[in-house]
């Protein structure tokens, strides 16, 4: 198929205007291209990469601690709808059992809409001073043996793990686990210089930056300032209005630049249903009419109830410059998974994950791998 006329960001994320051949679900080609019987017409559309969400819980009704092909085929379709074309799906703190049952899981299925690329791993070895909607009864000191269980069971597909590095002693772990996957620091209550240590060990990646951390102060900088001050480190965002607000949102991404800033769902089973209860992680949360999250019982913020789509035209409206925004939805989160070479941005060679969007930056048309979803 030869998509025509098309406006689009390219490789290093400056409009073009040109035609996209795909074969095969990658991109074969871009130029002025001739006409053939597969041509397909996109003047007056806007073309970016499909989205990418390294840290998801669920969507849909589905949730991938389910352990359940079935729920991750539902968060699949429903993140497709989104223009969310690759997605890590997302455990929480749970026993050993069950995780070697979610990452065996997500390992071996098979799903039509937006792929599976990785999984992630929040917990279990967090803090439990941080633990936030994650259950304490399964919060445990981090171990290699643990890890590499895990590791084996994924089929070797875990891409990120959560830690809280003054929880035990990380050291060893975060050397030894940075060298088969990005390491995180989050659900923490270290300290500036913990923080910085386990950056100096092999960090290189923070959890919902401000959420169930240690905050910065003008004597302490906590997780939070000591991350941003770090370029070697990604920072991931959650930009539905509620996490964070705009005038902190701006100051991070005016430190974070274009290239560290990683926008993510950290969406529940609930998003895309609306109000209801629902279950995350073994507990109850709510849905309420008009939240902006998903809350426990005592109002703690448990997950969001929103997609990288809805993010992004935040962003825009936060005065968040157009590449910056689109470049933290797409090419950051496969730079983190070190899938850069494969889906974040439109190139020859990549698949041909493509969302077309109106003037108004709504989705008309999602492609995965080159076929309409």
């Amino acid at each position: 198929m030869i998509f025509k006329n098309c406006t689009f960001y390219n490789e290093v994320f400056e409009k073009e205007i040109g035609d996209i051949e795909v074969e095969n679900g990658k991109i074969k080609q871009i130029g002025i291209l001739p006409d053939n019987e597969n041509s397909k017409d996109m003047s007056g559309l806007i073309l970016i990469p499909g989205f990418v969400d390294i840290h998801i819980h669920g969507c849909g009704g589905g949730d991938a601690s389910d352990a359940s092909e079935e729920s991750l085929i539902k968060m699949s379709n429903e993140l497709a709808r989104h223009g969310v074309t690759s997605f890590c799906p997302t455990s929480m703190t749970l026993s050993k059992s069950r995780l070697t049952d979610i990452v065996k899981c997500i390992s071996k299925c098979k799903v039509s809409g937006s792929k599976i690329v990785g999984i992630n791993l929040e917990g279990p070895f967090i803090s439990r001073k941080k633990v936030g909607a994650q259950n304490p009864e399964f919060v445990r000191k981090g171990t290699v043996e643990e890890f590499d269980r895990l590791y084996s069971a994924s089929n070797l597909s875990v891409k990120l793990i959560t830690v809280a590095p003054e929880a035990f002693d990380s050291e060893d772990f975060i050397k030894y686990a940075s060298k088969k996957c990005r390491v995180s620091i989050g659900h923490s209550n270290a300290s500036g210089e913990e923080c910085k240590k386990a950056i100096d060990n092999g960090v290189r990646h923070i959890t919902h930056l401000f959420n169930a951390m240690t905050p910065m102060t003008h004597r302490e900088p906590g997780i939070a300032s000591t991350a941003l001050d770090d370029e070697r480190v990604m920072c991931e965002v959650i930009c539905d209005m509620g996490h964070i607000c705009p005038t902190v949102l701006r100051n991070a991404f005016d430190i974070l630049g274009e290239d560290r800033g990683i926008v993510i769902s950290d969406s529940m089973r609930g998003a895309g249903l609306g109000e209801g209860e629902y279950e995350l992680g073994g507990q109850r949360v709510y849905v309420k009419k008009d939240g902006k999250y998903a809350v426990l019982a005592d109002s703690t913020i448990a997950a969001s109830i929103t997609n990288i789509h809805e993010e992004f035209k935040n962003l825009i409206n936060c005065n968040i410059d157009f590449k910056t925004a689109l470049k933290s939805c797409t090419i950051n989160p496969a730079k983190a998974i070190s899938e850069q070479e494969n889906i974040g941005s439109i190139q020859t060679g990549k698949a041909a994950d493509f969302v077309f969007l109106n003037k108004n930056l709504d989705i008309e048309e999602v492609y995965i791998n080159g076929i309409q979803a």
